[in-house]
């Protein structure tokens, strides 16, 4: 069964643009691209924190050496483009994998179809809509695997698509190690996302064995 996840009543701001087809959004020219295409209309994505673009920048490095290194796909992030489904909006994924037997649906300026795996840092202005809105979406869309990491409350989710095609919560376990299945070879000790500083992604390389 679907997992029910408490959001908070934080919304949104939209633009005062008038309402465009999503063809027209990828075309506009904003001024502030930190935005997104939710049923017509354009609406502004939460501003972020530093820990927030730590915590991105640190799974960045980490996943780009993996993907490069064994050519599994291709790593992208906000403020590019995915629209998961026909009938689904169009978001801007902190970061999202692409594996290598589904660029095709990669285009110019976005992806037709679901990312493999999303990443969504959660910031105060963000709890809504990652925690509800983008839940549900990247589910229906077919999403395989979706992490949700809370900095200001030191919490992590992760996320997989089950063969009933809704998301299952993965117990991390008594060690505090995830391993993901979309990315092979890649796990985290889920308390290394709260240090600060972060680890030093050469010492985590080596913990995984790849240096």
């Amino acid at each position: 069964m679907t997992q029910q996840l408490r959001s908070t009543p934080t919304r949104p701001r939209k633009l005062d643009l008038p309402k465009m087809t999503y063809e027209q959004f990828l075309e506009w020219d904003f001024e502030n691209p930190h935005v997104e295409w939710v049923k017509g209309e354009v609406v502004m994505m939460a501003p972020v924190s530093n820990e927030h673009e730590d915590i991105r920048t640190f799974l960045i490095a980490l996943f780009r050496y993996v993907i490069d290194e064994h050519d599994l796909g291709r790593l992208l992030g906000d403020p590019f483009q995915m629209k998961a489904g026909v009938d689904l909006p169009g978001r801007a994924p902190d970061i999202q994998f692409i594996a290598k037997r589904n660029l095709g649906r990669l285009k110019t300026n976005h992806l037709v179809g679901p990312a493999d795996l999303v990443v969504e840092i959660i910031s105060p202005g963000s709890r809504g809509t990652d925690r509800g809105d983008k839940y549900g979406e990247y589910e229906k869309g077919g999403v395989k695997e979706y992490w949700l990491l809370d900095p200001e409350r030191k919490r992590a989710e992760f996320y997989r698509l089950g063969r009933d095609k809704q998301y299952h919560l993965v117990d991390v376990g008594g060690d505090g190690i995830f391993r993901s299945s979309v990315l092979k070879g890649v796990w985290l000790r889920v308390d290394w996302l709260w240090q600060r500083p972060l680890p030093k992604v050469g010492t985590v390389l080596k913990e995984w064995g790849l240096v």
